[in-house]
């Protein structure tokens, strides 16, 4: 009895001395919508993505700092509830109460750019890995902690444009061209880009509306649209109108054979709810889905989260964090102001290739992907390698 006691007490002492000596976490912030309208999205792109790397670094032992320990890292959530004001809160809360080392940028152009202050203001990198804007050069001027991995809306409007141009070339379409959006920060920076793009390649927008974020009846619109009879359908949508856009177009038959929308076009679950009839569909994004690295990622994510990542802005938020990662372990330490000045002076592996931050923004990137045989391939980027081409689509 007297052995088994001192076992005990010897037990006891080894485990309380290896929570004495465990290293402090990195504490990692992330706030993005669990609820409200952007929750279905960033449910695919942000907080799986998180959570794999969260699992990976750690399962590892932690970031490695310079003097030869290593660091877990504690990820610390906030729900913003699709709300600027409730980003700004959250980011404020995570910088002054929670002493959040780092913070994962929030999700969507709008809560980037609500809260880029906040970040700015106690120092933090931002790698704002889902906000599309042309206003990257102002920005990152104005907050010189901000970093940009999507692209330009510029791009992205003269990517599809430059597609249909190529499908009209070869006769497969006409000039008319229906366009719609989302009306907050992305689909009318979006929009507005378009509109001179499509005038200068001579095509005629034969119905240009908006509509308000978190619209729950989209059928005016593609009937309104179907009554202008395009040939080509281009939606900046979020995730939720790109999935009623689409059901909606299939229900009202909109026959045309160039049809685009934006955000969650590229998600697993889009496949899943539209079956074949999405063969030909255009989107935002893409990857090439056949890289080694990638099927190595869609491997892992698909094992720790229960979950199929997406085909574009998942893999770039994962990519983003490996930034992060890379750029801690080479300072070796959480010095905030350190770790900025890594990522704008370093190059970095990642899942979507090797990146290299030109003045904080990434200059190669995917702009157009299209589903073609059950994968969504990139269509158009500013450079990317294994680019397919694009085809039309043939029907519902």
């Amino acid at each position: 009895m007297k052995q088994l006691t001192q076992l005990i007490i010897l037990i006891g002492a080894m485990f309380f001395a290896g929570l004495s000596s465990a290293a402090e976490p990195i504490k990692i912030g992330a706030v993005a919508p669990k609820t409200g309208p952007l929750a279905g999205g960033a449910a695919i792109t942000q907080w799986p993505n998180i959570q794999l790397w969260a699992h990976q670094i750690n399962a590892r032992g932690g970031l490695k700092m310079s003097d030869g320990s290593k660091r877990p890292v504690e990820i610390i959530e906030y729900d913003d509830r699709t709300n600027p004001a409730e980003t700004i809160k959250a980011v404020q809360r995570l910088a002054t109460k929670d002493k959040a080392d780092f913070i994962v940028a929030p999700y969507g152009t709008g809560l980037n750019l609500a809260s880029a202050p906040i970040f700015a203001k106690y120092g933090y990198p931002h790698i704002a890995v889902s906000a599309i804007t042309d206003k990257t050069g102002e920005l990152t001027k104005r907050y010189p902690s901000m970093f940009f991995t999507l692209g330009t809306t510029t791009a992205f409007a003269s990517s599809v444009v430059d597609i249909l141009k190529a499908m009209r070339d070869a006769g497969e379409i006409n000039n008319r061209v229906a366009m719609v959006n989302v009306a907050d920060a992305f689909g009318i920076e979006l929009a507005d880009s378009a509109r001179p793009i499509f005038k200068a390649a001579g095509f005629e927008l034969v119905f240009d509306k908006s509509y308000p974020l978190g619209t729950q009846d989209l059928s005016p619109i593609i009937k309104g649209a179907k009554a202008a009879s395009p040939t080509s359908f281009v939606a900046w949508s979020y995730p939720p109108d790109t999935f009623a856009l689409t059901e909606l177009a299939k229900i009202e038959n909109l026959d045309v054979k160039a049809f685009y929308t934006a955000v969650a076009t590229c998600f697993p679950a889009y496949a899943g709810k539209f079956g074949a009839s999405i063969e030909g569909n255009l989107g935002a994004g893409g990857v090439n889905p056949d890289a080694p690295e990638l099927q190595d990622y869609y491997k892992s994510h698909k094992e720790v989260t229960g979950k199929d990542a997406d085909y574009w802005a998942g893999p770039v938020t994962y990519a983003s964090l490996q930034v992060l990662e890379q750029a801690i372990e080479g300072v070796g330490n959480t010095d905030r102001a350190a770790v900025t000045q890594y990522i704008k002076d370093n190059s970095f592996k990642t899942v979507m290739g090797d990146w290299k931050f030109n003045n904080q923004v990434i200059d190669q990137y995917w702009t157009v992907g299209q589903w073609q045989g059950g994968k969504f391939y990139g269509v158009g980027s500013t450079g990317k390698a294994g680019q397919k081409k694009a085809v039309i689509k043939k029907g519902w």
